[in-house]
């Protein structure tokens, strides 16, 4: 099962060209590699969180079969 508990994994200084380092344990707990994409989401102006592209793809397909599954029930219903 998932470890759905919040952590905090310390601090990072925002840099001259606006970038920010991920804190090491934060990576390796979320096995994020160099060279990995990211989405970069905001929660109004005070709060960002970053999600790995390949989970949100893997969310956007299984989302794209139950929407096929149920556009198949509403077909066959109208018949």
């Amino acid at each position: 099962m998932p470890d759905k508990k919040k952590h905090f994994y310390g601090t990072t200084t925002v840099g001259e060209k606006g970038q920010a380092v991920i804190p090491a344990q934060a990576r390796q707990k979320m096995k994020i590699k160099k060279g990995e994409k990211l989405l970069v989401f905001g929660f109004g102006q005070e709060m960002i969180t970053l999600v790995k592209l390949e989970k949100i793809e893997k969310i956007a397909s299984q989302l794209a079969d139950k929407l096929e599954l149920v556009r198949k029930a509403i077909n066959s219903n109208k018949k």
